[in-house]
């Protein structure tokens, strides 16, 4: 135990300016401590499991001499209780320190949720969708929340005010709040079931989507107005009306046919392979192009480092919109996608072709893995006759009342 020094009063701590250390007494080991820039400290000088500990007590005159004498035997005390204050302090900093690091927001966790998730996104318009609709709908009701405080009440809130009358858009956010959720538990920021989930939850207090949106197909031409159709959109000399009849001549989705690039196209097989992530179902697609598209594509005008086929005036690929502006002039009620949906109605209902050639065209087919790798494989010369034959249907204007023939079968 150290010496007790002469105990100090309060006016004699108060003049102590010489730099160095200066015992004080009433408390062994109490001292306060003056550094060379004039700054004073209590320092409490004391023995722990054998080693010697300098136990800092606060800065004086913050501290005063009084309540240094306290601290100090608190101290003396805990050491007494097998305590080590030293280490005691740096494990409660610890803790808080690691306390504060859990405290993560819905917002904060969604951002980061994000940023991890946004590399295997092949799309890179996936990740602004889910930043919109989260900043829309969940940032102002569940944002600033912690999210390990986030219950099945909170998703509710985001979600009953859209989920009748947004119905695929309260679905879809449903999802990502979920998947952020997710995250957040296996990073260790909230525990428990996930609040946003389905099955066995949400499905008892929301109506199924399936039941509750209203399905909005994509308004298409009239297999009879096709070829009147056809014949104003030739005239039409833009690079935004060759993109649309090649979308129609190909009935590839209009995403397909603005992203397409010349190294896709192979015109000496006639031959189109729009790569795995382009297409909607991450797989290969091969398009038979019938001699109408090939010589659309020949007459289609290159300029150098321009790798889009059908490009913009700034050299970039077109935007859909630019597409949708061709028919919203021609006064049609249509959409460049409501196209494909024509092409099925005639491949089904004016033609023997059997029905999954068509689902092949459209890159529909599913069924099992089995069927889909037969109906993917070396079919381009069937497929090949069967654009053909919309070729030839759509370059002719039908007479008002005319009866559509049928087209031979595969």
């Amino acid at each position: 135990m150290p010496k007790i020094a002469k105990e100090l009063g309060a006016l004699a701590v108060s003049r102590l300016s010489q730099p160095g250390l200066h015992m004080v007494g009433h408390v062994a080991g109490l001292a306060l401590q003056v550094t060379p820039t004039g700054a004073r400290s209590w320092i409490f000088r004391v023995m722990v499991g054998g080693k010697r500990r300098e136990i800092g007590l606060g800065a004086y005159p913050g501290v005063s001499l009084k309540e240094a004498h306290e601290r100090a035997k608190a101290a003396r005390a805990e050491i007494v209780a097998g305590i080590d204050p030293v280490f005691a302090r740096k494990e409660a900093a610890s803790r808080l320190r690691a306390s504060k690091a859990l405290e993560v927001t819905f917002e904060e966790a969604a951002r980061r949720f994000i940023t991890s998730k946004s590399a295997e996104w092949s799309n890179a318009k996936h990740a602004e969708q889910w930043k919109s609709t989260l900043t829309e709908y969940a940032y102002p009701k569940i944002g600033a929340l912690l999210v390990r405080h986030i219950n099945r009440e909170h998703v509710l809130q985001v979600l009953e005010p859209i989920w009748t009358t947004k119905t695929e858009t309260a679905s879809r956010l449903r999802g990502r709040i979920e998947n952020v959720l997710d995250w957040a538990r296996v990073k260790g920021f909230r525990s428990g079931d996930n609040p946003a989930a389905w099955r066995g939850n949400l499905d008892h207090l929301l109506s199924r989507p399936s039941k509750t949106k209203q399905v909005r197909n994509h308004p298409a031409l009239p297999i009879t107005e096709m070829g009147t159709f056809m014949v104003a959109l030739r005239a039409t000399d833009t690079n935004a009306a060759r993109c649309l009849e090649f979308a129609i001549l190909t009935a590839a989705r209009s995403g397909e046919v603005r992203g397409a690039t010349w190294d896709e196209i192979d015109l000496d097989k006639a031959v189109w392979s729009i790569p795995a992530g382009r297409m909607k179902a991450k797989k290969e697609h091969r398009v038979p192009l019938s001699d109408a598209a090939v010589s659309l594509i020949n007459a289609m005008p290159r300029i150098d480092g321009c790798k889009i086929v059908f490009f913009s005036p700034t050299g970039k690929a077109l935007s859909d919109m630019t597409l949708l502006a061709i028919l919203r002039r021609a006064n049609l009620d249509a959409t460049p996608h409501g196209f494909r949906s024509t092409f099925r109605d005639w491949a089904g209902e004016y033609t023997n072709y059997r029905r999954e050639l068509a689902e092949v065209a459209l890159a529909h087919v599913k069924g099992d893995a089995s069927e889909a790798a037969y109906w993917r494989g070396d079919l381009l010369e069937r497929r090949r006759r069967l654009m053909t034959d919309w070729a030839t249907f759509i370059a002719t204007p039908l007479p008002k009342g005319a009866v559509i023939p049928m087209q031979r079968m595969a």
